[in-house]
């Protein structure tokens, strides 16, 4: 891989704009295609480019195995907590106009918090799984 001047060059080029166009997705779901489970895969996606481009060690500097285990439950907790906020607060699970003083602003938080969730256990899952095969194999 270190002759592949070009691939390496154009891989350091373009992993910020994966990851801006990631964030893209998931702040643009709200008003057309997209959210936290695009975001997620396009995140992880560039996590799997840079350790093809650069070796696993690079990634793994990048994305720890242990934070990306943790991401998971992580993502799944924050997706579920905004969900038991609502029956804490005196209604429905994922009822989420109590979040907030008006009920279209609790909407909208409440909807943001849970596609960050999906977001942090989609990039987690796929990126897991991701090293797992590249585990498998050496």
């Amino acid at each position: 891989m270190r002759l592949d001047l070009i691939l390496r060059i154009g891989t350091k080029l373009i992993l910020p704009l994966i990851l801006l166009f990631a964030l893209y997705v998931q702040f643009h779901g709200e008003y057309g295609p997209g959210g936290g489970f695009q975001a997620g895969v396009i995140t992880a996606a560039m996590v799997i480019l840079l350790a093809i481009t650069f070796g696993i060690d690079a990634a793994q500097r990048i994305a720890p195995s242990t934070l990306v285990q943790r991401m998971i439950p992580l993502g799944v907790l924050i997706y579920a907590g905004t969900g038991v906020l609502g029956l804490l607060l005196g209604k429905n699970y994922l009822d989420y106009s109590v979040l907030s003083h008006d009920s279209a602003h609790g909407h909208a938080l409440g909807i943001f918090m849970v596609e960050i969730g999906v977001l942090i256990t989609v990039a987690g899952t796929m990126t897991a799984l991701f090293y797992a095969f590249v585990e498998r194999g050496r």
